[in-house]
């Protein structure tokens, strides 16, 4: 839970990102009066409570030549996916696997998982090798490539304000 205004200030600065730099946490004290050490001590005590979930890094993976990006979906039996989850994200290529709710007969995949590459022969091979390995080939699946890139970045929360505790009255 936020303790006092600084962990407000905090929290609001920390969800512009941090700065590509030698000592990020450093660089995000000057700009709310706060130094390193105590940067680092109440991100890890806002972790702790369970208001940051997880830190995360954006990688914009156009720029650095990954252009061939493909979504992957399967319609895995319910008491499988989990399995087959966890086997397919140990594979280095690929960058997200997750579960996701059925929708109906139109859509009925409920397995995600996200492969990047230099090109779509890369991608299709990388495929080929996980279902492969994963004896995924039974299932149905589709391969959605992207078209566009839309802009990545974490969530921002305009205002930690509502965050706080009310202060309670005395008297």
């Amino acid at each position: 839970m936020i303790a006092d205004i600084k962990d407000q200030q905090l929290l609001e600065a920390f969800q512009q990102g941090l700065t590509l730099s030698p000592r990020p946490y450093a660089e995000l004290g000057l700009r709310i009066g706060l130094g390193e050490n105590e940067v680092i001590e109440r991100l890890a005590r806002l972790k702790q409570s369970g208001l940051i979930k997880r830190l995360g890094v954006i990688v914009k993976h156009r720029k650095l030549g990954y252009c061939a990006n493909a979504m992957v979906v399967w319609n895995i039996p319910d008491e499988q996916v989990h399995g087959f989850g966890r086997r397919i994200s140990s594979f280095e290529f690929v960058t997200l696997c997750y579960r996701r709710p059925r929708h109906g007969t139109s859509w009925p995949y409920n397995l995600y998982c996200m492969i990047h590459g230099k090109n779509r022969g890369t991608v299709l091979e990388q495929l080929r090798v996980l279902e492969q390995v994963c004896q995924l080939s039974g299932f149905n699946r589709e391969i959605l490539f992207s078209r566009r890139c839309f802009k990545q970045r974490g969530a921002i929360y305009q205002n930690a304000a509502p965050l706080m505790q009310p202060a309670l009255a005395n008297g």
